[in-house]
């Protein structure tokens, strides 16, 4: 095997706590109405279409259109979207410093609306840190797109055998393997750290 010489994030749910059931359940009475509106209105589909690059405004005024009796709580969505960032995943940060006061090159690869990120990037200090950024709403492709993989590839010289890539998104981890990368499928730090530690890096 050859050794590690970069490792790239992804962002939401494997360093920073995302989720929209953060804000919803200030929202909503019960967990049941909640899970009915973002498996129904406020989709995971739905929301990807903006990580693509898709205006939060009118993709508001598009469900809205859609759905007029949820309009108020689609307007939430984006409108108080800042409520769905919860925090670092403290684990997976701690990993991320060790791995970077080693002096390995730190990449990140995401789905995020490129009207949203620079909020997060400019929330947690370790954003900053790492050594080139691939957001999504900027370049107009999505994951598992091989072609944003590719872009990452070619921008950093980034070589994927001598890589690994760590995502929570098990279609994004397997894409990224196809393309020959050593890819983790992100359950937990506990998990990460093991893993990482089988590939030889001291985390």
């Amino acid at each position: 095997m050859k050794s590690i010489t970069s490792v790239v994030f992804d962002i939401g749910g494997v360093l920073i706590d995302w989720n929209p059931r953060h804000l919803f359940r200030k929202v909503f009475e019960n967990e049941e109405e909640m899970e009915w509106f973002l498996t129904n209105i406020c989709t995971y589909e739905w929301n990807v279409q903006q990580d693509g690059g898709k205006l939060f405004s009118v993709a508001t005024a598009e469900l809205q259109a859609k759905y007029p009796e949820y309009s108020d709580k689609i307007a939430l969505y984006y409108g108080r979207w800042e409520e769905m960032l919860n925090g670092e995943i403290k684990g997976t940060v701690e990993i991320f410093r060790k791995l970077k006061s080693g002096g390995m090159p730190l990449y990140a690869l995401s789905n995020w609306s490129h009207e949203a990120f620079p909020v997060a990037f400019n929330r947690y200090d370790f954003m900053k840190d790492f050594d080139g950024l691939v957001v999504s709403g900027y370049e107009k492709l999505l994951k598992p797109d091989h072609a944003i993989y590719r872009v990452l590839m070619e921008r950093y010289k980034v070589i994927p055998s001598e890589s690994v890539y760590i995502d929570d998104n098990k279609p994004n981890a397997d894409a990224a393997s196809e393309l020959g990368f050593n890819a983790i499928h992100f359950l937990s730090p506990e998990q990460l750290r093991e893993e990482l530690a089988g590939l030889g890096l001291k985390v």
